[in-house]
């Protein structure tokens, strides 16, 4: 019956209908339709077949790290210290259970596309009107739409009066469409299909009849559907470099326990004790605390972030806006407020301004930059009164907002009356409408009748397009409403400049009548002009400064959209965006071969009429040149670059459900200046998984290199595998973690992205974590034989070890509250958590040390204030040196 692909636009109406094999004055007979429905399938989008729960869950303990800690649990449960075996087994499966619930919440998006399809539609079969479910309809179905109706089906317009359809949410047009019937070119753009009525799209006026051409998976939103199921979800920077840390440590840890194990045999040690030695080794070296921290600290930046009104439905998307190096941004409802608002007036001869954005009616009008009355301008008022006359929108004041009931476009004319004062009902009211002409795309003007009460008069209201009033028009007003001479030239000069900055001008005319009624013959001379209203849908008041602070954070923003380019380009270079030298368009995109993407998107910032796979496409380019990706985005059209994006970012107010359930973030806001302050909570996240890290791996190195340097000098282990757990789990929670809590620290947002390739831990950082864990390591092993050869027990000489380790990072600790910069630049007391950690601790090591149960349990045993001055010089030491190689490192480097 049909070609595998057909390009419906194409095709002459009358092709259509052979091709489908259908009458459009009887429809499809309830047979007939059946057996399409069993052919083609129910016009529902198919769910992607998904992982079982328990496959999904299992897949969390697929990682590396999580392979360390299930090792450190079955080493403890084999020592029989159930609590310890207990707390590690804990850690992983309240990770696991995280993490399910997060990728099984990600999955969603599906779903949520299927349940845009539940509408209901009024169609022709037999010959007879009847309301099916959206779900009943099959190619070849004649459906009749009207304002309000949500499209159910790719449709092919047969016949339309006035239609126009609002399709934001699937090409990312700001303004409902005009339909027309003619016959299109094939490689015609999605966005420039006014034949077209496309499936979730929303008819905004009008009506329409319409046969339909695709179904479920075929049609438009179907493609955007296979589209975010075949998305990449991409692993983040970090989780990234945690596994390939954890597999490196894996093999080291090894490594170096097979080593100490064959030494001590071949030394003539038993298998035992070389065996109990490695597993020492082992426990020592692993981090246990690093997933528990990992995700305690992304818990912490999320509850931030919620503060300022940043939803992270994914816990490392925290940390990825920390990375971010490039922003994609979609315009509308984005960096603008998907509120038409006219913002300039040209009438008698005279240009004014309007301030204010959206349906909010706060502003006023200047002229020459200076506030005016309007009343002292005729003229104006006569202009704007057109606009509320000649309308058919309304403009509803609620509870803490203002919306448009209608056409976007016809409330911003209201909009801009009720700013001069000039409200809805009360020009209605003085101003009865008698008889209308609706808007015809053939000849783009509406036209309305009304009996002026005041002047007893009558007045037909015209608006359109410059080009249909233009030729209509005998004479104009001036500034006081007399009659003056028209200057075509001048307006068409005009309508130009105002068209150079992005904005949609609509014309106003009028003329006097003497009936009750008006028609098309009336109207086609005679008129007199009114002047000329500008309008576009503003910029966020707040995305500029963002922008700006982006950019000077060192983030490139894009804006990719499905708007017109002169448009895109306007509302670019009014938010001070760079590389707006110019802008390339869908059409210029797919003349380009893909080849050629990489370079090109580093060069230019504004791309319009973008098609949804091009999103996708433009997203994958900026990461194949090794960016990291934030997408941001509202509509059905963004979903699938949202998924493929290292993090997508949607509009929690505004957004589709769709977009919301493909993104890792959800603005509850909807303000693109909270994408700002996420990435800021993002890097400050970053900076303190970094400063945890640079903590905890000194004690591991210390520990882990302890053991087989007590083999290989064959005397006593210093510490035993419990008394390592005992310092790895009590020091992760009580001081580890409390860096967690640390304040951001100053200028973070003067910073360059932290460059995606670089490794978590710099070749600084790497000598500092070398350097700590080498003194951790001589002083334990130092003051254990020390403490033994004055006599006294291995117990005392062991417990001094331990507390080497412990107080050596409890000092420590207050290095890296900063990386950079001593804790008395950033404030001794900007933490408490840390004292209340460092107390905490302190405390636990007193129970350690002295309390009965206590020794009986670790093998410990009560040392004398000889010992402590040792132990705290130690840990001053360490203190010292970090704090003299980070001063080095500031004036060197």
């Amino acid at each position: 019956m049909k070609a595998q692909k057909t390009i419906w636009h194409n095709l002459p109406p009358e092709t259509l209908t052979t091709r489908l094999q259908v009458d459009i004055k009887q429809g499809l007979s309830e047979t007939e339709a059946q057996q399409r429905l069993n052919q083609y399938g129910a016009n529902r989008l198919t769910p992607r077949r998904g992982k079982s729960p328990l496959r999904l869950l299992l897949e969390q303990f697929h990682q590396p790290l999580i392979y360390i800690l299930l090792v450190a649990g079955a080493v403890t449960a084999f020592l029989q210290e159930w609590v310890d075996s207990s707390v590690i087994f804990g850690v992983v499966l309240v990770n696991a259970i995280i993490g399910f619930i997060q990728e099984a919440n990600a999955l969603k998006a599906i779903d949520a596309l299927s349940r845009v399809l539940s509408v209901s539609s009024t169609v022709l079969r037999d010959g007879q009107r009847r309301t099916l479910s959206a779900n009943e309809l099959t190619p070849g179905d004649v459906v009749f739409l009207q304002s309000g109706d949500k499209v159910p089906a790719d449709l092919r317009l047969l016949q339309i009066r006035e239609l126009q359809i609002d399709e934001s949410a699937l090409t990312g047009e700001s303004v409902p469409v005009e339909k027309r019937l003619a016959t299109l070119d094939a490689t015609t753009l999605l966005a420039d299909r006014c034949n077209m009525a496309y499936s979730s799209t929303l008819v905004t006026y009008g009506s329409a009849l319409g046969v339909v051409v695709e179904t479920g998976d075929r049609t438009e939103i179907g493609l955007i559907n296979r589209m975010i199921a075949g998305a990449t979800d991409l692993e983040t920077p970090l989780t990234q470099k945690i596994s390939q840390f954890s597999r490196l440590l894996l093999w080291v840890i090894i490594g170096i326990a097979a080593l100490t194990f064959a030494v001590g045999v071949w030394r003539g040690q038993s298998m035992l004790d070389m065996f109990m030695a490695s597993v020492a080794l082992a426990v020592g070296a692993i981090p246990e605390g690093l997933p528990a921290a990992l995700t305690i600290t992304l818990a912490i930046g999320v509850s931030r972030m919620a503060k300022r009104n940043a939803i992270i439905r994914k816990l490392p998307a925290v940390e990825t806006l920390g990375s971010t190096t490039v922003i994609c941004s979609d315009k509308t409802g984005t960096l603008t407020q998907n509120q038409m608002t006219v913002q300039a007036l040209y009438a008698g001869g005279e240009l004014f301004e309007i301030t204010g954005s959206g349906y909010t009616p706060d502003g006023e009008l200047r002229y020459n930059g200076k506030a005016i009355t309007p009343q002292d301008h005729p003229a104006l008022l006569e202009c704007l009164k057109a606009g509320v006359l000649c309308n058919d929108a309304r403009l509803l004041a609620e509870t803490d907002t203002w919306r448009i009931e209608g056409d976007p476009t016809e409330g911003a004319l209201l909009v801009a009356a009720h700013k001069a004062g000039l409200h809805h009902a009360d020009v209605s009211n003085d101003h009865p409408r008698l008889d209308a002409i609706p808007f015809e795309s053939q000849h783009q003007f509406m036209a309305t009748l009304h009996h002026n009460r005041a002047q007893d008069a009558r007045h037909v209201y015209l608006k359109g397009s410059l080009e249909s009033l233009l030729p209509r028009c005998n004479n104009a007003f001036d500034s006081q409403m007399q009659p003056i001479a028209l200057d075509k030239a001048l307006l068409q000069r005009q309508v130009e400049d105002m068209a150079l900055q992005g904005l949609r001008v609509l014309a106003f005319a009028r003329c006097d009548h003497a009936d009750d009624a008006v028609q098309h013959d009336e109207v086609r001379e005679g008129l007199t002009f009114l002047g000329l209203q500008a309008m576009i849908d503003p910029p966020r008041p707040e995305a500029a400064a963002s922008i700006a602070a982006c950019y000077q954070a060192g983030i490139q923003v894009k804006m990719i959209t499905g708007d017109h380019p002169v448009t895109a380009l306007a509302i670019a270079r009014q938010l001070g965006m760079r590389h707006t030298e110019r802008v390339i368009s869908g059409a210029e995109l797919q003349a380009i071969d893909e080849s050629q993407y990489p370079q090109m998107v580093e060069s230019c910032a504004v791309y319009a009429r973008i098609a949804p796979e091009q999103k996708l496409q433009l997203v994958q380019a900026l990461q194949a040149n090794g960016h990291v990706v934030a997408m941001t985005g509202d509509g059905v059209n963004d979903a699938p670059a949202l998924r493929q994006a290292n993090i997508g970012v949607a509009m929690g107010m505004g957004g589709t459900e769709v977009a919301k359930e493909a993104a890792a973030m959800v603005l509850t806001d909807d303000h693109f200046a909270t994408i700002e302050a996420a990435v800021e909570e993002g890097r400050g996240v970053f900076d303190n998984l970094v400063k945890f890290i640079v903590w905890t791996l000194p004690t591991n190195l210390g520990e882990g290199l302890l053991i087989p340097v007590a083999v290989f000098a064959n005397v006593a282990l210093p510490i035993t595998p419990l008394q390592i757990l005992w310092i790895n789990m009590t020091t992760s929670v009580l001081l580890g973690l409390m860096l967690a809590f640390e304040p951001k620290e100053p200028r973070l947002m003067h910073r360059n992205p932290r460059d995606p390739q670089q490794p978590i831990l710099t070749r600084h950082l790497m000598f500092r974590i070398c350097l700590v864990g080498t003194l951790m390591l001589i002083g334990a092993f130092g003051l254990f034989e020390y403490e033994l050869s004055h006599g006294e027990s291995l117990e005392a000489a062991r417990s001094v070890a331990v507390n080497v380790f412990v107080f050596g990072e409890l000092f420590y600790l207050f290095n890296c509250r900063s990386l950079h910069y001593s804790m008395f630049h950033i404030g001794v007391f900007s933490n408490l958590w840390v004292i209340f950690g460092v107390l905490g601790m302190t405390l636990l090591q007193l129970l350690f040390t002295y309390w009965p149960p206590m020794q009986a349990l670790f093998g410990s045993a009560a040392i004398g204030y000889d010992e402590w001055l040792l132990i705290l010089a130690i840990g001053m030491l360490i203190y010292t040196a970090v704090g003299l190689e980070k001063l080095l490192l500031r004036h060197w480097v």
